[in-house]
């Protein structure tokens, strides 16, 4: 077996072929790295003639004339092949160091082992821990989950044989009830070309601001749409809402609901669903005089949150996303998913991945919310098998150690 230069071409093609296929392994990706100062490589592991894995390979200079090299989400390769594998890997690590390489990192775009919904092992499910120890014998260490630079745990839910109705009917009762009441809220969504993406990022600032992380600058966003854009492997959605619509959408239901509870005969029998009328008109009461008040203050039309997709046969990935916590009450991150679910059943997608959740499950942990809202759908937990690296000059631990403080 040897390693080789491929085409952009020839790469795209394998890697239509790969069961470890994603966004992070295509040409796109490359482009966008070289936009930030790397270099892309495109390289391909062949016997004869036949090729058996391909990866995009990226590298960046950072000191005394040194590389660092990353394979995002890659190689690509069959890992239930450890010769394939360990052999891809040992010429790319040749490959690195014949390029002034001080580093090889892998982050192979495969599960570590199977898992339910609630995040726990599956008994007698997928386990590729001898992957790891076949990565390992190579040379590489395991990262902790904190030096990543992707995420190693997401929350998916599988599509594969699923229609709308039996996708709403699994999910946990408080989403389903979520979703079918923003359904009546009159919220619209739109999708943004790239001129508009300063309203994304708008949210996304605020977002960011609010709960204390950094994002992306406008840019990137930007030259996402634009490399991505014309394969329609990428959306941008908005939510708005238009107040005067809403509230008369909410006088009508209240008036409904005068009318059910009017009609209903002084019986005993029917105090319970009077009481409940009674309720419902409150509630509805207090909502009409939210937005009244919303609209006093910020106009008829609000802009509610904003979310990124990014579509890369077999999965459509939920990417990024903010929202501005003074509509959150209206709960349209909820509503985008459920449109996006439905788009990813229509055209076939076999996957639609939540992306990022916490390593833990604990109630007390800062980033709990963001597990509880995803696992509402009711999918399942993905866990990758991490992020790999080798050291492929004797400065390795010197530039690391200048990388830090620069950084």
């Amino acid at each position: 077996m040897y390693l080789k230069e491929i085409t952009k071409e020839e790469f795209t093609n394998y890697a239509k072929t790969s069961p470890y296929r994603t966004f992070m392994q295509t040409v796109e990706i490359g482009k966008l790295r070289e936009l930030n100062g790397w270099t892309a490589y495109y390289l391909g592991l062949y016997e004869d003639k036949t090729i058996l894995g391909a990866t995009l390979l990226v590298g960046k200079k950072r000191h005394f004339n040194k590389y660092e090299f990353y394979t995002p989400r890659g190689p690509l390769v069959d890992y239930n092949n450890p010769t394939h594998l360990t052999t891809f890997l040992k010429l790319l690590t040749d490959f690195v160091k014949k390029h002034h390489g001080y580093v090889l990192r892998i982050d192979p775009y495969v599960i570590n082992k199977e898992r339910n919904g609630k995040g726990e092992i599956i008994e007698g499910g997928l386990d590729n821990s001898n992957i790891i120890k076949n990565i390992e014998s190579t040379g590489f260490k395991l990262l902790p989950l904190a030096q990543r630079e992707q995420v190693s745990w997401m929350y998916v839910l599988d599509l594969k044989d699923k229609t709308e109705e039996s996708i709403l009917k699994n999910m946990k009762p408080n989403t389903r009830n979520t979703i079918r009441k923003t359904l009546k809220n009159g919220i619209e969504i739109i999708e943004l070309e790239k001129k508009d993406l300063k309203e994304f990022y708008k949210i996304m600032e605020e977002t960011g601001k609010r709960k204390g992380f950094a994002i992306r600058n406008l840019k990137y966003f930007e030259n996402m749409y634009d490399l991505f854009k014309p394969k329609d492997e990428i959306k941008y959605l908005i939510t708005k809402l238009d107040l005067t619509k809403h509230i008369k959408l909410l006088e009508e239901e209240k008036k409904e609901k005068e009318q059910e509870k009017d009609n209903l005969k002084e019986a005993k029998y029917n105090d319970g669903k009077r009481k409940s009328l009674t309720n419902a008109i409150n509630g509805l009461t207090k909502r009409i005089k939210e937005a009244e008040t919303l609209r006093e203050k910020h106009g008829n039309i609000i802009t509610l949150s904003g979310s990124m997709f990014i579509m890369t046969d077999p999965e459509i990935i939920y990417l990024s996303s903010g929202n501005y916590e003074e509509f959150m009450m209206y709960n349209s991150q909820y509503l985008i998913q459920w449109e996006m679910i439905k788009y990813a059943i229509e055209h076939n997608f076999a996957k639609y991945n939540f992306y990022g959740i916490p390593a833990t499950f604990d109630k007390n942990d800062k980033d709990y919310g963001i597990y509880e809202f995803k696992t509402g759908f009711n999918g399942y937990v993905s866990e990758l098998i991490g992020e790999f690296t080798i050291k492929t000059s004797k400065v390795y631990y010197l530039i690391e150690f200048l990388h830090k403080i620069k950084s």
